[in-house]
């Protein structure tokens, strides 16, 4: 009778420690939400920005960003950090 009981006890320790190990799943909302209050205890923002074709060519000009890359969506967010890194002195 003892065995069964602790078979019993073991198994539900099992099933408590699944379900604290397994995945949260999260609704995109949520994890937007997440993601933002990580941004903001780091002291970061994110925002949304246009670009004129003149500004994506000044970035060039500058040397921050390559000709062949201009529609590339990283290398413009990239080239962005580093115009501001240089001009503005932040770390």
């Amino acid at each position: 009778m003892a065995a069964e009981t602790l078979e019993a006890e073991l198994k539900a320790d099992e099933l408590a420690i699944q379900r604290f190990t397994e995945p949260t799943v999260r609704s995109s909302a949520a994890e937007r939400m997440r993601q933002h209050r990580e941004r903001r205890r780091n002291g970061m923002r994110c925002i949304t920005i246009e670009l004129r074709a003149t500004e994506i060519d000044a970035l060039i000009r500058n040397g921050v960003l390559k000709s062949e890359t201009r529609n590339d969506l990283d290398a413009v967010r990239d080239a962005i950090y580093a115009h501001l890194e240089s001009t503005l002195d932040a770390n």
